[in-house]
């Protein structure tokens, strides 16, 4: 039987030397194979890398995590899929740290789920990916989870394969119900007035002050949303709008199911048929949450008008 190729080790770190000794050296090695890499980190670590690189970092693909991955249901699609599938026949190393000091509790099971989907996505694809944690920054539940989303475990002493590896448990896991507001604007909707359901979203989103290409990104991704409702979600569904902590809240609830734990982080060929609802709200919000069970799917999107989109 052969070994899988898909590598995902997680890179628990007590120390910028630890993480650029052990990031810097999973790079050089991946450039003197001829591989192509990836580093797709917060600013300040790819500092880090970078100054350690030197002139080896011309070479590397290197993004802004806390940009380019803000949402973690992007990160699939629009970060790893997006590197690795230009070099489909090559092994591709990409250094993907989605959870750092300051994600938000609300942010943090978003990013809990997309580590863990992130085996599933990759089975099967000549690909390594390395996701360091801080280990003297971060909980131990989000520890624990990491040894769940990642089949093998580095650090300073050496490498292990991880017994608590469980990727399901973490999916499963954090599929709850989410909070409901304490007050926001609601409209029930069907194919007669999801014009309605956008335009509400819309109007709040120009209040809040978002500038024009936001406001029409918002009314997009409530447009996709609503329509999956009308197509998969019983043939109508409900819209709520709200203000939390300084972002515009959408939610879309339905009474559809999501069965494809993959759903909306799959890359798709615009010349192929078939639905992008949810691609485009991933890659279009700043947070996606979902809950989702036989009978009923809620998501709620979260977009703020003061970070600059990628």
């Amino acid at each position: 039987m052969l070994a899988e190729p898909f590598v995902h080790p997680a890179l628990f770190y007590r120390s910028g030397r630890e993480y650029t000794t052990a990031t810097t050296a999973f790079i050089r090695e991946g450039l003197a194979a001829g591989e192509p890499v990836a580093v797709a980190v917060p600013a300040r670590n790819l500092a880090l890398i970078e100054g350690e690189l030197g002139t080896d970092a011309d070479s590397v693909l290197r993004l802004d995590m806390t940009r380019a991955g803000r949402n973690p249901g992007r990160i699939i699609p629009a970060v790893l899929r997006e590197f690795a599938d230009r070099h489909p026949r090559r092994h591709v190393r990409i250094i993907g740290e989605p959870i750092w000091p300051g994600r938000t509790a609300t942010e943090y099971p978003a990013c809990a789920q997309h580590e863990a989907l992130i085996n599933l996505s990759f089975a099967g694809r000549r690909v390594t990916i390395l996701c360091p944690y801080d280990v003297e920054n971060l909980s131990a539940e989000i520890l624990l989870e990491a040894e769940r989303t990642h089949p093998v475990l580095r650090d300073a002493s050496g490498e292990r394969a991880s017994t608590g590896y469980a990727p399901e448990l973490v999916i499963d896991g954090h599929n709850r119900p989410l909070d409901p507001p304490q007050e926001c604007l609601s409209l029930r909707f069907d194919n007669t007035n999801l014009s309605a359901a956008r335009n509400l979203a819309a109007r709040e989103a120009t209040a809040m002050g978002f500038d024009h290409e936001r406001v029409d990104d918002i009314r997009l991704a409530v447009a996709e949303l609503g329509a999956n409702s009308l197509d998969h979600g019983g043939g109508a569904g409900t819209i709520k709008v709200w203000r939390v902590d300084g972002l515009l809240a959408c939610e879309v609830s339905d009474k559809g199911h999501i069965i494809d734990p993959l759903a909306g982080r799959t890359p798709v060929d615009p010349r192929e048929a078939g639905s992008r609802g949810l691609l485009i709200v991933n890659l279009l919000s700043d947070l996606v949450r979902v809950h989702t069970r036989p009978g009923g799917t809620t998501i709620r999107v979260y977009f703020d008008p003061h970070h600059p989109f990628p």
